[in-house]
């Protein structure tokens, strides 16, 4: 019996339409790149327990800042700050490019709503995007938009960044250090 993760067709089959179009696979980098001048995710919404969001922005120089306003059983925001090293800013510009998300048209994709809305904020290399959405909560939401492909990149992205500062932050403020 073989099981399929469909998060990983989905990949494939992203990987032959770039092929199709004749971009091949996402290029590598190799050596030194430039900086990366901003990267801020904002995501949240209105709702039982009033505003809450997730966002992080990293800066020009590296500065990571974190913020989570929950409300549930009247939580206080979280709000983190650290210095990344130019190691991971490398690393994120690379899951940044690898994305295509710099050459996605986010016109059609569907405007905020009741639900939320997502907001992602991105200067590199000398071009910026700035691309606001209803908030994104599962794959199936892409499905019935105009323009699902583009906005299946956005999802990757996103819970690409997740993981990546959510672990991050975890490690950098771990109240038992691992020994």
């Amino acid at each position: 019996m073989t099981f399929y993760d469909p998060d990983e067709i989905d990949r494939q089959n992203a990987f032959e339409k770039r092929k199709q179009r004749g971009k091949g696979p996402p290029k590598k980098g190799h050596g030194k790149r430039a900086s990366l001048a901003k990267n801020k995710k904002n995501t949240g919404h209105k709702g039982r327990y009033g505003h809450e969001f997730f966002r992080f922005e990293i800066d020009k120089y590296g500065t990571l800042k974190y913020a989570n306003n929950s409300n549930y059983r009247r939580d206080s925001i979280i709000q983190k700050t650290l210095q990344l090293s130019p190691t991971l800013i490398n690393e994120i510009q690379r899951i940044i490019e690898d994305s295509e998300i710099m050459h996605e048209d986010s016109s059609k994709w569907p405007h905020q709503d009741e639900n939320g809305r997502l907001q992602l904020e991105i200067e590199m290399n000398g071009q910026s995007i700035n691309i606001e959405t209803a908030k994104i909560s599962s794959l199936a939401d892409t499905l019935s938009t105009e323009d699902p492909e583009g906005l299946r990149v956005l999802y990757y992205l996103i819970q690409d960044f997740k993981c990546l500062i959510l672990s991050i932050i975890s490690l950098h403020f771990k109240i038992k250090p691992i020994a």
